[in-house]
């Protein structure tokens, strides 16, 4: 048994988290929240873990997508479909590209909270505490709205139960199978812009008709017809997940019971602090932001922490840089890796380090800048001779228009037709489904460079 307890956190300084003013109301949402079910079991976040190990070895590789922030207010069937529908069409594409196993995990059904980079904020000449996502507070920029809230937990708790009931419908209902996956994508090559993505296209036709011959079906091979399917969050309001989280009986070992995958921020990862010591002791699979600030000394504490035992799945490191600094900082911290012999998946998001701020006064990401950040990171592993094991997006399967361009060439004059996101700007399906396309290419071509050097 272990000797960590989930409580230990709260021992540990704590930063990116509210400040509750009714201690009372808070305790009984913590213990209502102790009764509910946990939303994810142990054995689905074994197996995640097992899947995850396979990336760190090439074997697989990791597609991790969905909301910047999920919204109370947005929440519904149309919108987990959408989201869903594209992520299995860039998993069919990438799977083709990399020619092994897509793990697809969700930011969804957890990913309530946001850190933010100022606790406050002024409007007017009115201060008032930063929106941190609708499990704490709300966007209107009122007193009540922006005051922490502990009673949001339990609506947070609520629209994750319902959004995995309606993912698990679908991932094993028949909605997911690989042939009506592929038509869907194929509406998107139709496009006179998408010229370039349609011999790729073709090829898939032509593997699936080839299946289908030889009598690998629907019907035949249930794999065709489901797909497993994980959810992820940061897991930043550490009061909600200390409610949820229950010891596993099988392994005497303590389970995160808020999503198969949690990870911790550029902002939350100290070494000492209430996040890390929290998710240390659960069994999940756990993510870890690295920025620029990243050092390989605090990385190899980090990775001491959060993964004693060395076990392969266990630690994914999310790099996240900015176009343009992938060079400078990557291949410090891949040495880090490599000095230690430490099992990790390496994995791009290209998203947080190129966030800019428009002509039009929107924030947003350029797909340009997004593009080359994962062409930079696929750079560096093939001259560190490392793996790259998946790429990690802010998406969504809706055609919003909050980062600019991409085969459609959303521009700035755009951004305000469809911009709904209540924090950071999201890819829309078109340029999601691009964008695997694109990250296909690049594993297409270091599967063939390291046939290459294998055969020399």
């Amino acid at each position: 048994m272990s000797t960590w307890q989930k409580t230990d956190w709260r021992k540990k300084p704590r930063i990116q988290m509210p400040e509750y003013t009714d201690p009372d109301a808070l305790a009984q949402v913590e213990a209502r929240l102790a009764q509910y079910p946990p939303l994810v079991f142990a054995g689905e976040a074994r197996r995640l873990k097992k899947q995850l190990g396979a990336a760190s070895r090439g074997e697989a590789f990791l597609l991790q997508g969905g909301d910047c922030a999920e919204s109370f207010e947005q929440f519904s069937a149309d919108a987990i479909r959408d989201t869903f529908k594209v992520m299995l069409q860039m998993a069919m594409v990438l799977t083709y590209g990399a020619k092994v196993p897509v793990i697809k995990v969700g930011r969804m059904a957890g990913q309530f909270a946001k850190p933010r980079s100022a606790p406050t904020e002024v409007v007017d000449g009115v201060e008032l505490p930063s929106y941190r996502g609708d499990i704490i507070n709300e966007l209107a920029f009122t007193p009540e709205a922006r005051s922490p809230d502990p009673g949001k937990m339990l609506q947070a708790y609520t629209q994750a139960a319902a959004t995995l009931n309606l993912l698990r419908a679908f991932s094993t209902g028949g909605y997911a199978d690989v042939h009506q996956v592929h038509a869907w994508t194929l509406g998107f090559t139709e496009s006179e812009k998408a010229e370039r993505y349609r011999d790729l296209a073709n090829r898939i036709t032509d593997t699936l008709d080839f299946m289908q011959a030889a009598g690998v079906t629907g019907d035949s091979a249930h794999t065709l017809q489901s797909v497993d399917f994980y959810t992820s969050h940061e897991g930043l309001l550490l009061e909600y997940e200390e409610a949820l989280t229950r010891l596993d009986s099988t392994s005497g070992k303590w389970l995160a019971g808020s999503g198969h995958m949690i990870w911790i921020g550029d902002r939350t990862r100290q070494p000492d602090g209430a996040h890390v010591e929290f998710a240390r002791g659960v069994l999940n699979p756990i993510g870890m932001k690295c920025g620029p600030t990243t050092t390989a000394d605090d990385l190899k504490v980090l990775m001491e922490k959060l993964n004693p035992e060395n076990e392969a799945g266990r630690l994914t490191l999310i790099a996240r840089f900015g176009a343009g600094n992938v060079g400078e900082h990557l291949p410090r911290l891949i040495k880090a890796v490599e000095e230690e012999g430490a099992k990790v998946v390496w994995v791009c998001d290209p998203m947080h380090g190129n966030t800019i701020k428009s002509a039009s006064g929107y924030k947003t990401r350029p797909f340009e800048s997004v593009l080359r950040e994962v062409q930079d990171f696929f750079g560096v592993h093939r001259a560190e001779g490392t793996i790259p094991g998946g790429v990690h997006f802010e998406m969504t399967g809706q055609d919003v228009t909050e980062c600019t361009g991409g085969m459609r060439a959303v521009s700035d004059e755009n951004l305000s037709d469809r911009y709904h996101t209540a924090c950071d700007p999201r890819l829309n399906a078109s340029q999601s489904l691009e964008l695997a396309f694109l990250v296909a290419e690049e594993l297409s071509a270091l599967r063939a460079a390291t046939a290459e050097a294998q055969a020399s």
